[in-house]
């Protein structure tokens, strides 16, 4: 069956978030009284929900410490922390060609989509996808494969027909629970061996590396249905 929707995940897929996320880490564990990891010791933070993230930094899983350490997270996430953000190089060229060649894009994060929505809109990309797609700010939907089923729902895809654009194994791992073909990105978070350990279908190593896979197996495909 023909690709016809893909799913993006967007940090360290369409951006580069890593200024914004760690610095508000920082600032949530020094707020409660802990000497924070240098931003480099953050990096792993970059795509797991927030909440997983605290959990393993503050060595917790208590809910009210859990909830006081995202609400000092997200008290400067929601006015610094979202713009202290870069857009990978080429991603707009990117959109541009994929949508040009009819598939329908969508943003799949774990980040609450309302901070999602706005960082989409602050880079322009708005236009070139057809809806941001996020968790709630109660952490409905942080787990990658509720949140694909959820759209996949919402929008009436079907799995065999969608693919999975992302940088770490939780994308992965959320689309294979939905059987959708997986594209791992390399410039992100994640690892190459992270990856494809966790079956990635695919990997690239630039945002243009992806348009010129999916156009490539969009042409082959076309090809081969209109010869029958």
């Amino acid at each position: 069956m023909l690709a016809k929707a893909i799913l993006f995940d967007l940090d360290g897929t369409l951006t580069d978030p890593k200024l914004g996320i760690t610095s508000c880490i920082q600032f949530a564990l020094s707020e409660l009284g802990y000497q924070p990891p240098e931003p480099d010791e953050l990096s792993w933070c970059i795509g797991p929900p927030i909440k997983d993230s605290f959990s393993q930094l503050l060595q917790t899983s208590d809910e009210t410490i859990l909830t006081q350490a995202i609400s000092l997270y997200r008290s400067r996430f929601s006015t610094i922390g979202l713009f202290e953000n870069t857009l990978y190089p080429q991603t707009i060229e990117t959109l541009k060609v994929i949508r040009s060649a009819g598939y329908q894009t969508f943003v799949a994060t774990s980040k609450p989509d309302i901070y999602a929505a706005r960082i989409i809109e602050y880079f322009g990309l708005s236009t070139l996808f057809d809806k941001v797609y996020g968790s709630e700010l109660d952490g409905t939907r942080s787990v990658k494969a509720d949140l694909i089923h959820y759209i996949l729902v919402q929008e009436n895809l079907l799995s065999a027909s969608t693919i999975m654009v992302g940088d770490r194994k939780h994308d992965i791992i959320g689309a294979k629970a939905n059987n959708l073909t997986t594209i791992g990105v390399t410039y992100g978070y994640g690892t190459e061996q992270e990856l494809t350990t966790h079956g990635a279908d695919f990997i690239v190593h630039s945002p243009d590396e992806i348009a010129k896979l999916l156009i490539q197996r969009f042409s082959v495909e076309c090809s081969i249905a209109g010869d029958r």
